[in-house]
């Protein structure tokens, strides 16, 4: 049994989408053994709580520099046996240390069609208003694997979703949540649970 801890920072929307798609069966290798925030008093928390996960809070302000965050992080992933880290919707940017130890062990969810619209700057309504400014007919949703460079990991999994006459960043939102999200991130999690990924460079293949 894989040991999964979800990073998350908000209402954890995908977090639950992984927390249905466990109690339904659709990852059976797989295991959310701990639920890890950036910040307290999130409402993530209380879905994890709900779903009787242990929580944890690893507030990034708390520490004089990145490094002793990341310290800090890696000891609450220690402490709950992680196997495979899962950002969540989670804003705070992954040190170096913890990428080496978690190397194509971290996954993102990240709201458009990884290359497009991705890198730093790019997170939550930043990345729907861009797609809108663009005038894009297409946007989607990239689950991937997490490297040193942001959203610059192997891509495990993609959805293309269509942007409508009259959208506004947070429609847009919404239906790139409903249609692509909340389905890619617990297929992608199943797949690397039941060890059907593997990477090669920046290629992910499936098996």
């Amino acid at each position: 049994m894989v040991n999964i801890a979800v990073l998350v920072s908000g209402g954890g929307t995908n977090l639950q989408a992984l927390i249905d798609a466990q109690a339904a069966g659709r990852i059976p290798n797989g295991s959310i053994v701990r639920v890890i925030a950036s910040r307290p008093g999130v409402y993530a928390l209380e879905r994890a709580a709900k779903a009787a996960i242990p929580t944890a809070v690893v507030e990034r302000k708390q520490f004089a520099d990145a490094a002793a965050f990341d310290r800090a992080l890696l000891q609450e992933l220690d402490a709950a046996g992680a196997d495979l880290v899962v950002l969540a919707g989670f804003l705070s940017i992954l040190g170096p240390e913890v990428v080496a130890r978690y190397s194509n062990r971290i996954i993102n969810i990240h709201p458009a069609l990884i290359p497009s619209f991705c890198g730093k700057g790019y997170y939550g309504l930043k990345v729907h208003e861009a797609a809108l400014a663009y005038g894009v007919k297409l946007t989607g949703a990239t689950v991937h694997f997490v490297n040193e460079v942001p959203d610059g990991g192997a891509i495990i999994l993609q959805k293309a979703v269509a942007v409508e006459e009259g959208d506004t960043p947070e429609i847009l939102q919404k239906r790139v949540m409903e249609q692509a999200e909340w389905h890619l991130l617990p297929e992608a999690v199943a797949l690397f649970c039941a060890g059907r990924l593997s990477v090669a460079g920046l290629i992910c293949h499936i098996q």
